[in-house]
């Protein structure tokens, strides 16, 4: 059992947990940093990432400590 000062292996920080949801399928928004298609639908208004910009941005928000 987790107390209130262990971390358990989901936990991690997060800027924002926030996620657009994903779409049932084309037409995809785009990825704001490379243009390619995104899980995400196009309609949603929002920043959205594909899954490899999505990825190296954990990395670099990632907590050091």
């Amino acid at each position: 059992m987790i107390g209130d000062d262990e971390q358990g292996p989901d936990d991690y920080c997060l800027i924002d947990a926030a996620r657009p949801p994903k779409a049932d399928g084309p037409p995809y928004a785009e990825c704001v940093l490379c243009r390619e298609p995104t899980e995400y639908p196009e309609s949603y208004k929002g920043v959205t990432l594909c899954p490899v910009c999505e990825w190296q941005e954990a990395q670099r928000t990632a907590c050091s400590g």
